[in-house]
């Protein structure tokens, strides 16, 4: 595991209680985002104000347009992206105050923030939206908002990565299926359809990353590999311009942190995270 990576897996669960735990979920039906996806769609892509379902479906990267199109932009129609930036921020630190208990924040969350205010955002929308917005005032919210913007410039990092082998939206999917993820649970979760998902693969199949067992091959291995490296070599940047002992202590302070995070999130999910994170 690179060393951005092994950060992304610690940081990653701090984000990602926003929605996987009761009261990620309750913020949000509070709010007036009734269901899983509103509230999903609602607070990952409130950093970007109005903005069309076009929008979001090019900086997701790997959703069928038609799932988006299902929530945005009537989500807004039920309340507004402030009320949802709102919502995603009581929810996550209520949650991680919770899993918490009695370990300590504050130098994590100073940490991780010099990290993120560290991140280079030029080419990075979704990343450089949420570093755009006012900083939390308490050590767990500062904790998650930093862990926030860190996934979301990864998350742009690794579709730059995608694009520059050729591997956009569903194929990216499609091929890593073939490799370590189950379909039903990607297909399911991103909206494609079967038909959608025949044609990625017969696209696959002709560039020869994909065998006719629908199992990826060792061209199909070296083109994802490429796309990771890319994503970690920008994901690694932050870290190296907030320095080396700021990123060793981090790995020691937030490692505890993330682990609490951890026991709440499912074994696997769509975010691609290892079952363990450390």
């Amino acid at each position: 595991m690179t060393p951005a990576r092994h950060l992304w897996t610690i940081f990653e669960p701090l984000h990602a209680v926003t929605y996987f735990t009761e009261e990620g979920k309750d913020a949000f039906q509070a709010a007036g985002f009734r269901g899983f996806w509103r509230g999903y769609f609602a607070g990952r892509s409130a950093p970007l104000g109005l903005a069309p379902a076009s929008v979001t479906t090019a900086l997701y990267g790997n959703f069928a347009p038609q799932m988006v199109e299902r929530a945005i932009p009537s989500i807004w129609d039920l309340a507004s992206p402030e009320t949802a930036l709102d919502a995603r921020l009581t929810g996550s630190v209520g949650a991680l105050t919770r899993l918490f208990g009695d370990l300590p924040v504050d130098e994590a969350a100073s940490l991780l923030r010099a990290v993120a205010e560290a991140a280079p955002t030029s080419g990075r929308a979704l990343g450089a939206a949420n570093a755009a917005l006012p900083w939390p005032d308490e050590p767990v919210g500062v904790l998650w908002h930093a862990a926030t913007v860190l996934r979301e410039l990864r998350g742009d990092g690794h579709l730059t990565g995608q694009l520059a082998v050729g591997l956009g939206g569903i194929d990216t999917i499609v091929l890593r299926c073939g490799h370590d993820m189950p379909r039903d649970l990607m297909q399911f979760a991103r909206g494609w359809t079967d038909d959608e998902w025949a044609d990625s693969v017969t696209r696959l199949q002709e560039r020869g990353l994909l065998g006719e067992d629908e199992r990826i091959t060792d061209d199909g291995l070296d083109a994802m590999a490429l796309a990771e490296e890319i994503t970690d070599r920008l994901a690694q940047e932050p870290w190296d311009r907030a320095g080396a002992e700021v990123t060793a202590r981090f790995v020691e302070v937030g490692t505890p942190l993330s682990l609490a995070a951890r026991t709440e999130l499912p074994d696997v999910t769509p975010l691609g995270l290892p079952n363990e994170s450390a």
